[in-house]
């Protein structure tokens, strides 16, 4: 997502309107080896990332890793099947704001009850959630606006010369208190999932 400063507001508008996940029927529906998951999901996902350049969105180690925290199921015979694809691009988008205990308490159910299950897969499930993005894309819209607009009407009385970085500041703030506490929605809604206790 890249922001234009000279025009702020319309540039997150644009920025939001590429925002597009991954569509079920660009996974292939074959299974993979690893080379070939990590260079599937490195293509599909390089453009959100914060340093395209730089960041890495998969590697084998991470793979590795999820299945070692019991986020993935193994492999059959070293490959990966689409329901593998699908977890692996849950898991990217929560890394970012939950815990790999977190991560595994919210895909665990899910892998257990649907990991090729016949009748409603982890693909079913990609499908339907995935499916609100343009809804709630709109909404988040909406609400970005309402913020933006607030953060212009903050700091009136400051000197000229630190009244736009200060309403980007405000702007920054009310951003991410929408954050945290979406998080900690996040957060106590996962820990419902272990009634008796969790073990960190």
């Amino acid at each position: 997502m890249t922001i234009d400063k000279d025009n702020l507001l319309d540039s997150i508008m644009e920025s939001l309107d590429r925002i597009q996940h991954i569509k079920l029927e660009d996974i292939p529906n074959i299974d993979l080896y690893m080379d070939q998951v990590t260079t599937f999901v490195e293509k599909k996902l390089k453009n959100t990332a914060r340093h395209p350049e730089e960041d890495k969105i998969l590697t084998k180690t991470m793979i590795n890793n999820y299945a070692k925290n019991d986020l993935l199921p193994p492999p059959v015979k070293k490959k990966y099947s689409r329901e593998h694809v699908v977890l692996l691009i849950f898991i990217y988008y929560y890394k970012g704001i939950l815990t790999i205990n977190d991560i595994q308490a919210l895909l665990k159910p899910l892998t257990g009850q649907f990991f090729q299950n016949e009748n409603l897969d982890l693909g079913d499930i990609y499908e339907e959630v995935f499916g609100l993005e343009k809804k709630h894309v709109d909404l988040m819209k909406e609400d970005i606006l309402q913020k933006y607009v607030q953060s212009k009407e903050t700091f009136q009385d400051a000197p000229e010369e630190s009244r736009e970085m200060l309403q980007l500041f405000s702007f920054v703030c009310m951003l991410s208190f929408d954050a945290y506490v979406k998080k900690l929605l996040i957060e106590k809604i996962v820990d419902s999932m272990y009634p008796q206790g969790r073990k960190d």
